[in-house]
């Protein structure tokens, strides 16, 4: 006996309310705010170069690289996101979840090889101090943290998406650079030490490497068909063996689609029964993978039970009664 039996439903339709892995959110954010972000964003670059230069500042320069990668990196999530909310068709038949998930590796990758070019700019100036003018890395940089402050807080809510998470560390560490070259320029204005300039360089650039770093393998995972990090297979596949009915489980696959959309398929071993009791047992099925593991998309081949299995993982020995 075999049988298939595919699950496209949301889990939010049988989601419990007490249900930890329901928390699998869409973002709440509108595309609307990442653009009002990238206009911002814009500005601050210009006035990040103009404040630069008339300082003689390297951070500064190096900040205002820094935010120049977000316009992009902010268009190319916006379109993400217009992407995620396209339905299912012919030729993306799981939708475009993984548009947003492409988009924060394309950005983590452009940001490491900045962070990159930043230490090395950095790294030089830092062998030939150059004199600043602290007032200049002052007021730009109060402005800066103006708006990458308020573009932090505007993407706090969609934090839980891969794809606007890579744009609020990015935005938060834009902040936390601009505090730092203002308590740079106060340091320098007060004991005239020329080297914090280019130290502060090198450090932005560090920041910026480790949190690309961080975005680069959890979208990597994603796109090359990792399981979810919140969940086990073997947690996933034991919770199908306490159904009545399932003797055995193998052949488990488990992996995210983006977005906190995750998709599961097994085959699982069941004694000789009639079709009604083989439904109500698929259902029981989708009803735990749904309510337990927030998965959306399921799909069971029902096998007869006492055949051995021919590949995959197995789960782990046929449910003692």
């Amino acid at each position: 006996m075999a049988a298939h039996s595919h699950d496209h439903s949301h889990a939010g339709h049988l989601h419990s309310a007490g249900h930890t892995h329901a928390s699998h959110a869409h973002p709440t954010l509108r595309p609307s705010v990442l653009g009002w972000a990238m206009v911002a964003t814009l500005g601050l670059v210009l006035a990040e170069v103009f404040g630069g230069i008339l300082g003689r500042s390297v951070a500064l320069l190096n900040d205002a690289v820094h935010n120049l990668s977000d316009i992009p990196a902010l268009g190319i999530s916006y379109l993400a996101m217009r992407w995620a909310e396209r339905p299912a068709d012919t030729e993306k038949t799981y939708g475009y979840h993984r548009a947003g998930t492409l988009a924060a590796y394309t950005n983590a990758f452009v940001l490491v090889l900045l962070s990159l070019w930043l230490g090395y700019e950095a790294f030089e100036r830092l062998r030939s101090p150059v004199e600043v003018v602290e007032s200049w890395m002052i007021w730009t940089s109060v402005a800066a943290l103006a708006v990458n402050g308020g573009i932090t807080l505007a993407l706090v809510r969609g934090r839980g998406d891969l794809n606007l998470r890579s744009i609020l560390i990015h935005n938060f560490g834009d902040a936390v650079s601009n505090i730092a070259i203002i308590a740079g320029a106060l340091i320098i204005h007060a004991t005239g030490a020329r080297w914090i300039d280019p130290l502060l360089g090198l450090a932005i650039g560090l920041l910026v490497l480790w949190s690309s770093i961080s975005i680069l393998r959890e979208s990597s995972h994603i796109l090359l068909e990792g399981r979810p990090l919140d969940l086990r297979v073997e947690d996933v596949a034991r919770a199908m063996l306490k159904i009545e009915g399932v003797q055995e489980v193998h052949d488990v696959h488990l992996w995210s689609l983006g977005g906190g959309h995750h998709a599961l398929s097994l085959h699982a071993r069941v004694p000789d029964m009639h079709l009604d009791e083989c439904e109500r047992l698929l259902a029981s099925i989708k009803q735990v993978a749904s309510k337990e593991f927030g998965v959306e998309h399921t799909t069971v081949q029902l096998e007869r039970a006492g055949l051995p299995a021919q590949s995959g993982y197995v789960m782990p020995e046929p449910a003692k009664n």
